[in-house]
C-alpha cells in the first residue's frame, strides 16, 4: 500500500510511514488545538517537500487571514497559489450571501455538498491535486438534529474524495473531554482514520497532545504523543523524551 507522508515531525513514523493513499482523516480537537496548523502544514509540505499539490478547503477562516497566520512558519501559500501547487477554496462567506475575493470560491447564493464537490474535483482535475483539506464538517451547516443524514453526507463526501484519488484530512470540533471523536459523533465511522487533538492546561502550564485513535490499514501508535507548536510547525515527540524533560 502507498503511503502519503504528512512532513509532520514524529508523525510518519507512527503511521507506518504516513496516511494510506485514497483514505480520508478525521482530524478532531478543541478550540486552540492546533487543527489548522497540523491540515495547512500537511497541505505545505506535500508541495513543498513531496511535489503533490494540494487543495485547502476553507469553510470557517476567510484565506487572508489564513495565509497571514502561517507565514510565521515560513509557510509562503501566495507563492505555492502561484506555482498552481495549492489551491484555497474559500466558502467562508458564502452562507453570509458575500460575494468572495478569492479565485476559486462557492457562489454567494450559499452552496450545499454536492456544488463543494463539483468544484473540488474540478480544482483536483485542473491542478493534479494529490491531497485535499476541508476545514471544516460542521461548518458545512449539516443539522445535528437528523444524525442518519449526517452519516450519509459524510459518507457521501469520504466516498466521493477517494473516487477522486486524493488523500484527505477532514476537521471537526469536539469539545475538550468529551467521549466522541467528531461534533455529531457519526464522523469517526465513516471516515478510514481518527487522530485527536488535545489541550490541557494544568495551573500555568499547557500541555498538548495528540492521540491516533483509528487507522485502517495501519499499525499505529495507541499511545497519547505530547506535541509542540515550534516556528517550524507542529512537531510530534514521544512519550519517554516527555519524561525525560520532567
Amino acid at each position: 500500500m502507498k503511503r502519503i507522508p504528512t512532513g509532520i515531525t514524529g508523525l510518519d513514523k507512527l503511521v507506518e510511514g504516513g496516511f494510506p493513499e485514497g483514505r480520508s482523516i478525521l482530524l478532531s480537537g478543541a478550540c486552540g488545538t492546533g487543527k489548522t496548523i497540523f491540515s495547512m502544514q500537511y497541505i505545505y509540505n506535500g508541495a513543498k517537500k513531496y511535489s503533490e499539490p494540494g487543495i485547502y478547503v476553507t469553510l470557517d477562516e476567510r484565506p487572508e487571514l489564513i495565509r497571514e497566520d502561517v507565514i510565521r512558519f515560513g509557510w509562503d501559500l501566495r507563492k505555492l497559489e502561484q506555482e498552481n501547487m495549492l489551491q484555497i477554496i474559500d466558502g467562508s462567506i458564502a452562507k453570509l450571501g458575500i460575494p468572495s475575493e478569492e479565485e476559486v470560491s462557492m457562489p454567494a447564493t450559499g452552496f450545499d455538498l454536492d456544488k463543494l464537490l463539483l468544484e473540488i474535483m474540478r480544482v483536483t482535475k485542473r491542478i493534479g491535486a494529490k491531497r485535499l483539506v476541508i476545514d471544516s464538517i460542521p461548518a458545512l451547516g449539516l443539522s445535528l438534529e437528523n444524525n442518519s443524514e449526517v452519516r450519509k453526507s459524510v459518507l457521501k463526501l469520504s466516498y466521493l474524495l477517494m473516487r477522486t484519488g486524493v488523500t484527505s484530512i477532514i476537521t471537526s470540533e469536539i469539545q475538550e473531554g468529551a467521549n466522541k471523536f467528531g461534533k455529531f459523533g457519526v464522523e469517526e465511522y465513516v471516515v478510514d482514520g481518527v487522530i485527536v487533538l488535545h489541550y490541557m492546561g494544568v495551573g500555568t502550564q499547557s500541555n498538548r497532545t495528540l492521540h491516533i485513535r483509528k487507522m485502517r490499514a495501519t499499525h499505529h501508535s495507541e499511545s497519547l504523543h505530547p506535541i509542540e507548536i515550534t516556528d517550524k510547525g507542529i512537531v510530534v515527540h514521544k512519550v519517554e523524551e516527555e519524561y525525560e524533560e520532567t
